[in-house]
C-alpha cells in the first residue's frame, strides 16, 4: 500500500474497535472499503484478529498507536503510465562569434 489514511487513536477502546473505526471513517471520507491496515508492533493486538474488517499487518515505520489504513495495492490493477513519444534532443546553441574567433 502506497496511499492511505494515517489514522491516530491512543483512547482506552479495544484494538478492534480503534480499526473498526478507522475502517468507519475511512469508508464515509472515501466511498470505499478499506482492504488493509498497517500497525506498529507495540500497539499490535492479535486478539479478536479474526474478527477485523481489514487484513492487518504489522509495520514499524508506522508510529505507535496509528493505523495506516486504506486499500492494498493490485499489481494487476495499477494504472502503468503510457508511452510517451520521444522527443527529439535539442540542437546545441550555436558558439558565439567572438568564441569562434578565439
Amino acid at each position: 500500500m502506497d496511499i492511505g489514511m494515517l489514522w491516530f487513536d491512543d483512547s482506552s477502546r479495544s484494538f478492534a474497535e480503534k480499526v473498526r473505526r478507522a475502517a468507519d471513517y475511512y469508508k464515509e471520507k472515501y466511498g470505499r472499503e478499506p482492504t488493509l491496515c498497517l500497525v506498529n508492533p507495540e500497539t499490535w493486538d492479535s486478539g479478536g484478529e479474526k474478527s477485523m474488517p481489514v487484513e492487518m499487518r504489522q509495520a514499524r515505520l508506522v508510529l505507535p498507536n496509528h493505523f495506516w489504513i486504506g486499500v492494498e495495492d493490485d499489481l494487476r490493477q495499477v494504472h502503468k503510465p503510457e508511452k510517451r513519444a520521444v522527443r527529439p534532443a535539442r540542437r546545441a546553441a550555436p558558439a558565439r562569434q567572438a568564441e569562434q574567433a578565439a
